[in-house]
């Protein structure tokens, strides 16, 4: 009842973005990103704190780094 996602959802160096996964009754929400630019990469647990990990993503890797050229 608690499995993990498959590995291939995850961002990886290969296949960086974004991954969000909400949470049940039972379990916390996750988010996972890998910056394809830059490299970075960060894990989340919890509404809260996916919330952050998404705005993060959003303005200061994956899609930043296409607007205006760059960060």
């Amino acid at each position: 009842m608690f499995r993990k996602p498959m590995a291939d959802l995850y961002p990886t160096e290969e296949a960086p973005g974004l991954r969000v996964r909400g949470g049940t009754q039972y379990t916390r929400s996750q988010g996972d990103y890998r910056c394809g630019d830059c490299g970075a990469e960060d894990h989340a647990n919890g509404d809260d704190n996916v919330k952050r990990l998404v705005d993060d993503y959003t303005a200061h890797h994956g899609p930043a780094h296409t607007k205006d050229g760059g960060r």
